[in-house]
């Protein structure tokens, strides 16, 4: 990935955004060419992998992989409107771009075909994403024999990271009162999760 100085994220800035990664795509070469396939992952920073699951019939996890696996995560992103820019009305020479959080990640791929395996997954994904509502559902909320069944329907998949690539695109080249004006624009859009990653991430 290209990353100029200015985008790149700092240690901490990429662990947060493993840490809260949703769904992303893993992308692996296998003799039958590239497959890809979203999924939800979970970030086990004391191990330094992801874990996730994918579903039995789902044939990617069978195919040979060639090399490492990678998963594509993303952040907010959105379009950057030039007419957001003071600098648009000094001298005219802005363009429109777009601002983006994203990382690669490499690492070996390992299948757990182990409902054990995959049933911890589920809970702490499950765990992760309900936590902070006010009725929060647990797997324990559903019948045993019917989670039984549901975990036979998948199967576990672990990345064991070696690298990550990451980028954060967020105006950071720009002047401050472009700046200002990314974040006015985004907000009045709409995007607050953008305008926020802007603020938080500005020079």
């Amino acid at each position: 990935m290209y990353v100029p100085a200015h985008f790149a994220g700092e240690d901490e800035a990429v662990l947060g955004l493993l840490d809260n990664a949703g769904a992303a795509d893993l992308v692996t070469a296998t003799p039958d060419g590239l497959v890809a396939t979203m999924l939800p992952f979970l970030y086990d920073r004391e191990r330094h992998m992801l874990l996730g699951h994918l579903a039995r019939n789902n044939e990617h996890w069978q195919l040979p992989v060639i090399g490492d696996a990678l998963v594509i995560m993303r952040g907010p992103d959105a379009y950057i409107s030039p007419t957001w820019y003071a600098s648009k009305q000094e001298h005219g020479r802005v363009v429109p771009t777009w601002n983006y959080i994203t990382a690669h990640v490499h690492g070996t791929m390992t299948v757990h075909d182990d409902p054990a395996w995959v049933e911890d997954v589920v809970r702490r994904l499950s765990d992760r994403h309900e936590s902070g509502r006010a009725e929060p559902w647990s797997v324990d909320d559903a019948p045993a024999k019917f989670v039984s069944g549901q975990l036979r329907a998948i199967v576990g998949v672990e990345i064991a990271i070696k690298r990550v690539e990451a980028k954060f695109k967020l105006s950071q080249n720009r002047p401050a009162a472009d700046v200002d004006g990314v974040i006015a624009g985004l907000r009045a859009d709409g995007d607050d999760r953008s305008a926020a990653a802007v603020e938080h991430h500005r020079p």
